[in-house]
């Protein structure tokens, strides 16, 4: 199992060459916290956070 890439402007998760959720490809090497929004719709942190997609985000990155 390969390393999780993780996008700077979005801070999304993923695996592949460019970031699925805002098609972006920096990715950053440290991050601080993960955050799975499994509802966007009803999720009061998702809403907070400003978070617009389902997936597995950092709260922080560096």
């Amino acid at each position: 199992m390969s390393k999780k890439k993780i996008c700077k402007s979005c801070k999304a998760f993923y695996d592949g060459p460019n970031c699925p959720v805002c098609k972006g490809n920096q990715t950053a090497n440290t991050y601080q916290g993960r955050l799975y929004i499994l509802d966007v719709e009803k999720s009061m942190v998702a809403y907070k956070a400003g978070y617009k997609a389902k997936g597995e985000f950092a709260i922080k990155v560096r």
